[in-house]
């Protein structure tokens, strides 16, 4: 996988069996569970889910499933090989009597390495679920693509505690998925685990997995698995109602609408910096056409799909909600519900990708996915909000600056 620590000596497992991790003593495990009850009491046990400002939905480049409205969804033969990992590294979970929360942990990981699909094609010499890598102890490449295997390497570790498993990481249970995905993989990119939270539960729930099952103490000197006792869905109470989740607009010149409300066109000159191969009048006209006649080619790619709109043949970032947020904040028109035709609208989808779709005007865009996997249609703006569950960003002009 990607930076892999280098440092780390190689080592082996040498059976199915768990270890014992005895890492402190019994005073230690009685100040935990003080601090674990300190944080029940006082109602913050975790952060809050993506999704409590409503089931977010899954474009830009993820993975995961169906959102509410059922507008989209990977290739059912996709699903259907998630399902069956997903149920794996639960198995192996259960077998070595670890909550739901490090099966959530597991999930998270599997959907950010290797989108939960067993591959043989990774970085380097990574291989499998968790893209694991022979060279730095992790097993063979025939070992490591067993899905048991390297599900029980990614909790257990190796016998001499190199690498380290989940159950290694001192305090797992109390860290953030992300977090504690990261503490295992040591990724260049640590904070992209956290933005795969949504889905994992999604699958979970699909495939019949309860990520709130506790797990079994068995030793009461040890660490990890007093921890591991904790509730596996430790979440705080959340946003109370839409005001926590649509927080007053900074857009100039009105007072944002709720999710839901119709959007309207609005009246504004593109900035002298916004420079396109392709005029707004265009690049409408190629985004119709597109949900006219276009294949299926914009499955989970709509930065993508928008910076094609208007003639670029990329945009020059990864992620929809980047773009937004290194847009000039003189172009940001952050929840403002009256974008001029040609204008670009983002939202928060719960994900790390976000989503991105070009607005036509009368309240209507041209967007991947929402109907069909992989084509674009036009359809209501107001769809991502009420099919998808997202949260509304924003506008802004068809600005790419580093588009090529």
């Amino acid at each position: 996988m990607d930076a892999r620590d280098a440092a780390r000596l190689a080592g082996r497992i040498g059976g199915t069996a768990l270890k014992a991790k005895l890492i402190g003593i019994a005073s230690v495990v009685f100040v935990l569970f003080l601090l674990v009850v300190g944080l029940f009491g006082a109602g913050i046990g975790g952060k809050a889910m993506a999704d409590s400002c409503g089931d977010a939905g899954l474009p830009g480049v993820d993975t995961g499933g169906t959102g509410p409205g059922g507008g989209q969804g990977p290739p059912a033969k996709l699903r259907e090989e998630q399902l069956a990992n997903a149920k794996i590294i639960d198995t192996v979970a259960i077998e070595g009597r670890l909550s739901g929360r490090a099966t959530l942990v597991a999930l998270m990981t599997a959907l950010q390495e290797s989108t939960l699909i067993n591959r043989r094609d990774g970085h380097l010499d990574s291989v499998g679920l968790f893209q694991q890598r022979p060279s730095a102890g992790w097993g063979t490449v025939e070992q490591i693509m067993d899905p048991e295997y390297s599900s029980r390497m990614f909790f257990f570790g190796g016998d001499d505690g190199s690498p380290r498993g989940l159950t290694d990481i001192s305090g797992w249970a109390l860290m953030e998925p992300g977090n504690a995905a990261q503490a295992v993989q040591v990724s260049a990119h640590p904070e992209l685990y956290a933005g795969h939270e949504v889905t994992a539960r999604q699958i979970a729930d699909q495939a019949g997995i309860d990520l709130a099952r506790t797990g079994s103490l068995t030793n009461p000197e040890d660490e990890n698995d007093a921890i591991d006792n904790l509730p596996g869905d430790v979440v705080d109470d959340g946003p109370q109602g839409p005001e926590d989740c649509y927080p007053g607009s900074t857009a100039p010149g009105g007072t944002p609408g709720q999710p839901g409300e119709p959007f309207h066109d609005g009246e504004a000159a593109w900035p002298v910096q916004v420079k396109n191969p392709r005029s707004t009048a265009d690049a409408i006209a190629w985004a119709r056409q597109e949900a006219r006649t276009g294949g299926r080619d914009w499955y989970r790619l709509c930065l993508a799909f928008v910076a094609r709109t208007y003639g670029w043949s990329y945009s020059g970032v990864n992620y929809a909600i980047d773009h937004y947020k290194q847009m000039p904040a003189n172009m940001k028109n952050d929840l403002a519900r009256n974008p001029p035709p040609g204008a670009l609208m983002y939202w928060d989808t719960g994900q790390r990708a976000g989503h991105v779709a070009i607005y036509l005007g009368n309240g209507e865009i041209a967007s991947n996915d929402i109907k069909r996997p992989g084509y674009i249609d036009v359809v209501p703006a107001t769809d991502i909000e009420s099919k998808w569950g997202a949260k509304y960003l924003g506008w802004a002009p068809p600005y790419f600056p580093k588009g090529g």
